[in-house]
């Protein structure tokens, strides 16, 4: 059974977003960190639109 693409492209966003924003975090970039958990609020939608499709699937 495998997963919809879109909920593993959106969790690795999301972790990204959160590498992203504790970089900004630690070098005081505060656009760095904005970019951060805008690429994680966009994972979780793609997550969110992944595990959609998977339940619709019946998987």
């Amino acid at each position: 059974m495998a997963i919809d693409h879109d909920r593993t492209e959106g969790s690795a966003k999301n972790i990204a977003g959160k590498a992203k924003e504790a970089v900004g975090k630690v070098t005081g970039d505060r656009k760095t960190q904005a970019e951060g958990r805008a690429d994680q609020a966009e994972g979780k939608a793609q997550n969110t639109a992944g595990s959609i499709k998977d339940t619709l699937r019946g998987k």
